[in-house]
């Protein structure tokens, strides 16, 4: 069997079952190979951020996602001696979800293959085997076998999300640079579990640090460092496994659904692609599991790559639009590697002394009401910044300036006044947004055209119940008008005046902000930097 494609997606994961579904929304032609024959039965990730979230709502998949969700999961930090050192439980909702929230990745990703099922112009082969790549003239060729036969797939673009030991990677000789942890660590994964504690819970204890996770449907994950001696054979014994639960069931044990032993990696590809061929997920990047930021370190990536894609694949940009992919992504996903080893050394410290300044660091700074908001909310969690790519910075060294951070989401009404998530009227377009007025009043018919052409469109913000609910944009301008009913907008114009049109990408990334006479300039370097056709 041969087959024409777009972009064919290596890995059916979370990550590649994403992005197979963020390129179906744009109306991409995808091919999505995975070896296995179905969904791994155990999990293995375990926690979803906001930001994630934020994305299954763009590729229409969030109310699949959600029922499956404990939300608004706490988690709580012991000292060895069992004292609570700190308790996150994070309220905010800057992004529109909840910040940190728990799942079985088996229902995430039967979640995710049910939606790539909604478009006739994306595929998913499952027990299909990719065996070779080469980079052609114009695309990408693969080989791969099935129990059906060979398969020959022919893409113009092609994504490895096949996981840390990534063929595709391989192929690209591209190298996969850092370190793995000397230490190991046994995953008990119960079923049917009694525990009282509605929370995550992490016991820093020099000598056996330990993790407990409650998991949707009465699934509770336990992780616990492997000491000298343990090896493997011990940790899969069944005696062993029960004696480390024994310690916190007092009563009957949970039924054990499965263990297994890791070892931590702290790794990132030296490139995030060659070409026309791209890395993303653990192809790209393997960090930790003491943030739970490695699943939604590889949705960035699909978030990031999946409008890119789609903008070049129709003609609305150019290829050079790709080269940002990795200057974007990759600087993002080496410091999230790099928080979530300094975290984990903070779980395990090498001795008492050291625990002992921890634990007081840790007391001192939650006496500061600042500071212990920056710990309960999670605003330690590194934030990407993009200063590189398809985005355009003031010209002038500016750190309180919106561009090439993600936009919030908050509440606005549409022209009907329904209250809606901002992302859901936006849609998956650049939006060129306009806070104190019309935008399109700024730009030539040449410039709004061109904006058309690159997938763009231009709404115009207005104060809560500052007028009719109706002809809130000019109707000659081809704007859409938008309701700021939680005074977000309002706040943003208080805050920096100057910022009167932000410009915000299809990931949600702001790509520039401008008083509205400088739009048109703006827009005209942004589209260098789209690639965007005259």
């Amino acid at each position: 069997m041969e087959i024409e494609t777009d972009v064919a997606v290596i890995g059916a994961g979370p990550c590649g079952a994403t992005l197979a579904n963020l390129l179906g929304t744009f109306g991409v032609r995808t091919v999505v190979l995975d070896r296995e024959p179905g969904v791994t039965p155990y999990p293995r990730a375990v926690a979803v951020d906001d930001e994630s979230l934020r994305t299954f709502q763009t590729a229409g998949v969030i109310a699949g996602v959600l029922p499956d969700l404990i939300r608004n999961a706490p988690i709580r930090y012991h000292s060895s001696s069992g004292r609570v050192l700190a308790h996150v439980g994070p309220s905010g909702r800057p992004y529109g979800w909840p910040r940190r929230n728990l799942f079985l990745q088996p229902l995430l990703e039967e979640t995710l293959r049910r939606g790539m099922d909604r478009f006739p112009h994306v595929t998913l082969h499952t027990g299909t085997e990719v065996t070779a790549l080469e980079r052609t003239g114009d695309g990408v060729r693969l080989d791969a076998k099935s129990d059906a036969g060979r398969v020959v797939v022919n893409a113009r673009f092609a994504v490895g999300a096949d996981g840390g030991r990534s063929m595709v990677r391989e192929s690209l000789g591209i190298a996969l640079e850092g370190s793995t942890a000397p230490s190991r660590w046994l995953v008990v994964d119960v079923s049917g579990d009694t525990l009282d504690a509605p929370y995550s819970a992490v016991f820093c204890d020099p000598d056996r640090p330990t993790m407990t996770i409650p998991l949707p449907y009465g699934h509770r994950r336990f992780e616990f460092k492997l000491l000298p001696g343990e090896d493997d054979d011990r940790a899969a014994g069944s005696e062993f496994v029960a004696g480390l639960l024994r310690r916190h069931y007092p009563g009957a044990l949970p039924e054990v659904q499965g263990r297994r032993v890791y070892w931590h990696h702290s790794r990132i590809a030296s490139a995030f692609g060659a070409g026309p061929v791209f890395l993303a997920g653990d192809a790209a990047h393997l960090q930790p599991p003491f943030f739970g930021q490695g699943m939604n370190s590889g949705i960035r990536d699909a978030t990031n790559l999946a409008w890119k894609l789609a903008a070049v694949t129709a003609g609305r940009a150019g290829p050079a639009l790709l080269d940002g992919y990795d200057a974007e992504r990759r600087g993002h996903a080496t410091a999230m590697v790099s928080f979530a080893t300094r975290v984990g050394s903070m779980y395990q410290p090498r001795n008492r002394a050291t625990e002992i300044v921890r634990d007081g660091f840790f007391r001192a700074v939650q006496r500061i009401p600042g500071a212990r908001d920056y710990i309960l909310q999670m605003k330690y969690k590194p934030a990407p910044r993009y200063t590189a790519g398809a985005v355009v910075p003031a010209e002038r060294p500016d750190p309180g300036s919106p561009v090439g951070r993600q936009f919030g989401q908050p509440f606005v009404e549409d022209a009907d006044g329904a209250r809606r998530l901002l992302d859901d009227v936006l849609g998956p377009v650049v939006a060129v947004i306009g806070l104190t007025g019309d935008p399109a009043r700024h730009l030539s018919p040449e410039a709004r055209a061109r904006l058309e052409r690159a997938g763009g469109r231009t709404f115009e913000v207005r104060p809560s119940r500052a007028g009719a609910r109706s002809g809130l944009a000019d109707p000659g301008s081809g704007s859409t008008g938008l309701v700021d009913v939680d005074g977000a907008f309002r706040d943003l114009v208080l805050a920096r005046p100057q910022d009167e049109v932000l410009v915000v990408r299809p990931d949600r990334y702001v790509a520039a902000a401008c008083r509205a006479d400088a739009l048109e300039g703006v827009l005209d370097r942004l589209h260098e930097r789209l690639d965007t056709p005259r």
